[in-house]
């Protein structure tokens, strides 16, 4: 089975408590990768339709049964705005999502900078002037020590908006540095702790090259929570996995877009020649890869860029989805009657159902023939 479930597989696959991926070795726990919550009476479908027959109001209250959706957009306002009360991940009317994770990395801080004062913004003026970054004799340490105060500081801010954990993002030019890496993390995590930001709370996101996995593997050896991102092949998934990775993020979407322009992946082609997509196709073999073998990691994808690929990634831990997409999801919704019912079937369903119907009849007139001619029993 292709990982993009067409309309009667997607419909089927919501209401189905148990169920299998092609390629899996034995059954992974449900065709929709892993139900969060006890199933909604609730039908799906892909394509252009939308809710039929559902106690929920929307796609994304469905879509919400089954994952995890982390916003992809975020608006700064002003604490005094909402009478101290920040309004972080600000959406349209229509569709108000509050968020439920965050990141705090290097992009993060560049935005925050070129905005107006707000919270966060002193959190990053705070971190620039601290006296132990001061007294650092070395420009590199001393900027390196701004830094990690930045990010910290943020952080922390946001564990405070947030339910979920935060993840801090660990400085990329240490990619190729194991050792480097846990240095980092665990300068960063001392300064959550001066805060007092339960490690509970946090993430540490890392390069899935093979010495940021190597690091993940140790650093989730001493209870430390490691986000491999960067995830563009099945052997860093699987290797991550191994790892013992907190979350593995895929890029969906960028995996997509480099197959359109680009040949020479065999991971790619073979996914291609099997008319998936592939970075569907990977998340799908990573999800089969870690329930086939126990593994603890929550699957994270990103870089979505529709509705469907939001359907077909049903199921997985987290799906990072950017405010478009949600706003229809939000406003996806149909009263279905009599007349759209009827108008919406299309040839291929009234076939397929007159052509059980009378399948069914026939044998039920098949039955009563025979028990009028078996009818009265010898015995009674």
């Amino acid at each position: 089975m292709s990982i993009s479930i067409a309309s009667s597989q997607f419909s089927a696959a919501l209401l189905t408590k148990r169920g299998s991926w092609t390629g899996s070795a034995r059954p992974p726990p449900s065709l929709l990768i892993r139900l969060r919550r006890s199933l909604p009476r609730v039908r799906v479908f892909a394509g252009n339709a939308s809710p039929a027959d559902t106690d929920l109001s929307n796609e994304l209250d469905a879509v919400l049964s089954f994952s995890e959706i982390v916003p992809d957009t975020v608006v700064f306002d002003d604490f005094e705005r909402h009478d101290g009360i920040h309004d972080l991940f600000h959406f349209a009317p229509l569709c108000r999502f509050p968020p439920t994770a965050a990141t705090v990395s290097s992009s993060l801080l560049l935005g925050l900078c070129s905005l107006p004062d707000t919270k966060f913004k002193s959190a990053i003026e705070t971190a620039l002037a601290d006296s132990e970054c001061y007294g650092r004799e070395n420009s590199s340490d001393r900027l390196s020590c701004f830094s990690n105060k930045a990010l910290v500081n943020v952080g922390a801010d946001l564990a405070r908006f947030v339910p979920g954990r935060v993840s801090t993002e660990v400085d990329a030019r240490l990619a190729y540095d194991t050792r480097g890496i846990i240095r980092k993390v665990h300068e960063l995590l001392k300064l959550y702790n001066e805060l007092e930001v339960s490690s509970q709370r946090l993430l540490f996101k890392i390069p899935s090259t093979w010495q940021g996995i190597e690091a993940s593997r140790l650093l989730e050896s001493e209870g430390i929570q490691t986000h491999l991102t960067f995830v563009y092949s099945f052997s860093q998934a699987a290797a991550a996995a191994q790892a013992g990775a907190s979350v593995i993020q895929i890029f969906v979407g960028r995996i997509r877009d480099w197959a359109r322009n680009h040949s020479g992946d065999p991971e790619i082609e073979a996914a291609c020649k099997n008319g998936e997509d592939p970075g569907l196709a990977l998340v799908k073999k990573t999800y089969n890869y870690i329930h086939k073998y126990g593994h603890k990691s929550k699957l994270m994808a990103a870089a979505v860029r529709n509705k469907q690929d939001i359907f077909s990634l049903l199921g997985i831990d987290y799906i990072i989805a950017p405010l478009k997409i949600l706003q229809s999801l939000k406003e996806s919704l149909v009263k279905w009657d009599q007349r759209s019912f009827a108008s919406a079937m299309g040839p291929a369903a009234e076939e397929l159902v007159a052509a059980g119907l009378e399948g069914y009849v026939n044998q039920t007139r098949r039955v009563e023939e025979l028990f009028g001619k078996i009818w009265p029993p010898p015995n009674v």
